[in-house]
């Protein structure tokens, strides 16, 4: 009996050392979980009943060095799913059927969108105020609506090379879009909402919506008044001329910033999904082609510095010259028999260059090809700068170094060659192209100051000066003449490059035509250079084709910037052939063509509308007479339902304000001291924003931050 008792406590004593044993592990564990993991777990049942959206920031803005616009962001309406929601509702195939009927997308996709295994997808980023306004009506469960910043490019085509495109979620894809995008993108906000278990969002629950942060904006080099003198030429040549592609760059040689960039085929980056691939190529900086004679200058320089030509040399061209066992001719038939040195560069007679080339030699042929910046990139701030192709140094010969002084063998890029050029009129100073002026954050301030950077001197001012005068001989006596501009003194050389055939060789119908110049010759402002690629028709010569799409641009920019006239053409006072562009904006379309007509211009429509909304050059530039100004008509200013959008009046002035708005039957309230001036800096309501007819708008005036004077 005792025995028994004993094993009795035994056992009760074991099994209350195992139930305390329990209950520690259970402690331990509780301990665990609330202190160690709690904070873990907290956040899980956060992140399982709060649904997240991200809201996208405004992108910065893309202005030209005057502060025109270039490129913003407007906000547009979004249509949005929550899959979970979706499917409790039961109704997935009935709301993927209404969705499709409103948005005009196949409805087997948005069915396979909306219940997919995701807390949120998007269905379309842009909806039209008619969609927006059917699906506000039709409530869809598990269906909302959220103003999403998109791009708009206000000039369309203007500049589409150089600007690039974002893409549909906000990111830079191509040009400056992608090059700045960190700083353009700007910091993304977030749209919380807290869901119950099942996937319902709680009623009466608190949303949490956390602001994006807007992306910093850039202010390009670019002059667009410039930019669109450049692209009106090209247009010009492609309409006579139908060649494969055509390119314009104008540049400050004083500073490297590019005041023009400009292709054709070209595209519209607002609707760049119509457009091929082929057409949004930057051929400027991403193509390479054989340059002909406009290389010379490089030939023509190195001599001059090696002190291995001079004036009183002179020359013999008996129509060809033999190198090795090459048979090289000149574009004359029959040569230019014996030739000064001036006589050499004014002809471009390909004989004189060949000798020249020969006294230089490879070894100072090629110090001098690496000094201009030839086969290498030259650090432009923009994604898809080639570096053109160089013969090797190495297996290079007497034939090639012939063939290369005269432009052909090597492949180089239109920048490199207005970049080489650029060092020609300058000084002898290499500078680094670069196309962004300034970063400024949204209240307009400057973050950063990009300063014009010198790569190397590759020429002594002396030779630079020399060379400068010999080559304005080949716009004033020699085959450059359809370049010269009244007034002023230009330098330059034409160009007639062969294209290579496939089969090897160079084609006898197949050209690229050319001009490289820079004018005035004494105080450079402006280096420009032009390349048709296969234009058809006759004659095939750049001195015919590309030089008048040179002089036409720089005439018209010279006269803009307002440059003085260095001389008085004999007969001709200097207003004869140019007239004032007078201001268009906001006049109805008849009163706009009659006020341009009367000033002596012609126009040309872009979009529709009854009024006015933008003109291109702006009011009070200098331009030839007979020259097209580009009007922009808009009517996006009204909605359907009456009601209007309020424009972007960021940069805009005072008066340009009031009559944008009084012209929308809005009210305009200015702020900024008792006395508003300067440029709207800040509006309420926002750009975008729907409001009725006669609606109050707020707008804050300041003087603007003053941007680096222009060239």
């Amino acid at each position: 009996m005792y025995k028994g008792n004993i094993e009795v406590r035994k056992r009760i004593t074991f099994l209350f050392f195992i139930i305390f044993v329990i209950f520690i592990l259970f402690g331990v564990r509780l301990v665990w979980l609330q202190l160690v993991q709690g904070t873990w777990y907290q956040q899980q049942a956060i992140q399982n009943r709060i649904s997240e959206i991200t809201v996208d920031p405004k992108r910065g803005d893309i202005f030209d060095r005057n502060g025109n616009v270039l490129a913003t962001s407007i906000s547009a309406d979004a249509v949005y799913a929550i899959p979970a929601e979706v499917k409790r509702s039961n109704q997935a195939p009935q709301i993927a059927h209404s969705l499709a009927a409103i948005l005009g997308l196949p409805e087997s996709d948005i069915l396979k969108s909306i219940t997919q295994e995701q807390r949120s997808v998007w269905l379309k980023l842009k909806l039209d105020p008619n969609q927006a306004q059917a699906l506000r009506q039709s409530r869809l469960p598990g269906i909302g609506i959220i103003s999403k910043p998109q791009r708009y490019y206000p000039k369309k085509n203007l500049a589409a090379h150089v600007l690039g495109i974002a893409g549909d979620y906000n990111q830079g894809l191509e040009g400056i879009e992608t090059a700045y995008d960190k700083e353009l993108s700007g910091i993304s906000g977030r749209l919380l909402v807290e869901n119950d278990a099942a996937g319902r969002e709680i009623p009466e629950s608190s949303r949490q919506f956390i602001e994006p942060e807007q992306g910093l904006s850039v202010v390009l080099t670019i002059d667009q008044n410039i930019q669109y003198f450049a692209e009106r030429e090209l247009d010009k040549v492609v309409q006579e001329r139908h060649p494969k592609s055509a390119t314009m760059i104008i540049m400050d040689p004083n500073t490297g910033e590019i005041l023009a960039m400009a292709n054709r085929p070209d595209f519209d980056p607002n609707e760049y999904k119509k457009y091929p691939q082929s057409a949004r190529r930057n051929a400027a900086i991403s193509n390479s082609y054989e340059p002909g004679s406009t290389f010379k200058i490089v030939t023509l320089g190195a001599a001059l510095e090696e002190n291995l030509v001079s004036k009183n040399d002179r020359f013999y061209c008996p129509g060809f010259i033999i190198v090795a066992d090459r048979k090289i001719h000149c574009w004359l038939d029959g040569g230019h028999g014996s030739e000064s040195l001036e006589e050499v560069v004014q002809n471009s007679c390909n004989p004189g260059f060949i000798t020249i080339g020969l006294r230089e030699g490879l070894q100072t042929f090629y110090k001098y090809l690496d000094a201009f910046g030839f086969g290498s990139q030259l650090g432009i701030d923009l994604p898809g700068e080639a570096e053109g192709i160089i013969v090797n140094q190495k297996e290079a010969t007497q034939v090639d170094l012939a063939t290369m002084s005269i432009g052909q063998a090597n492949s180089v890029t239109p920048l490199q060659l207005v970049t080489a050029m650029s060092a020609v009129a300058n000084g002898g100073k290499l500078m680094r192209p670069h196309l962004v002026k300034e970063l400024r954050n949204s209240q307009g301030e400057v973050v950063k100051r990009f300063e014009p950077q010198v790569i190397r001197q590759v020429l002594s001012a002396d030779t630079a000066r020399e060379e400068g005068a010999l080559l304005q001989r080949v716009v004033d006596y020699g085959t450059g003449s359809n370049a010269r501009i009244a007034g002023y003194t230009v330098a330059g050389k034409t160009g007639t490059g062969q294209k290579p055939s496939p089969g090897g060789g160079y084609s006898d119908t197949d050209h690229v035509l050319s001009f490289l110049g820079f004018a005035p010759v004494e105080q450079p402002r402006l280096v420009a250079l032009v390349v048709i690629d296969t234009p058809q028709g006759y004659p095939q010569f750049g001195g015919v084709i590309a030089a008048p799409v040179f002089q036409a641009a720089v005439s018209d920019s010279l006269r803009y910037l307002r440059v003085p006239v260095r001389y008085l053409p004999s007969g001709i006072t200097p207003n004869d052939q140019m007239t004032v562009v007078p201001p268009v904006i906001n006049l109805p379309l008849q009163d706009a063509q009659k006020a341009l007509s009367q000033a002596g211009l012609t126009w040309e429509i872009s979009g529709q509308g009854p009024i006015v909304m933008d003109q291109t050059p702006v009011d009070g530039v200098k331009v030839t007479r007979g020259s097209k100004v580009l009007l922009s008509l808009d009517e996006s200013g009204k909605a359907p339902s009456g009601d209007r959008i309020v424009p972007n009046l960021q940069g805009k002035s005072l008066r340009d304000t009031a009559e944008v708005l009084a012209a929308m039957n809005l009210q305009l309230l200015p702020e900024g001291g008792q006395f508003p001036t300067g440029r709207a800096t800040w509006q309420d309501p926002p750009a975008g924003t729907k409001v009725s007819a006669g609606a109050q708008v707020k707008v804050k005036f300041e003087p603007p931050l003053p941007l680096t004077s222009g060239p």
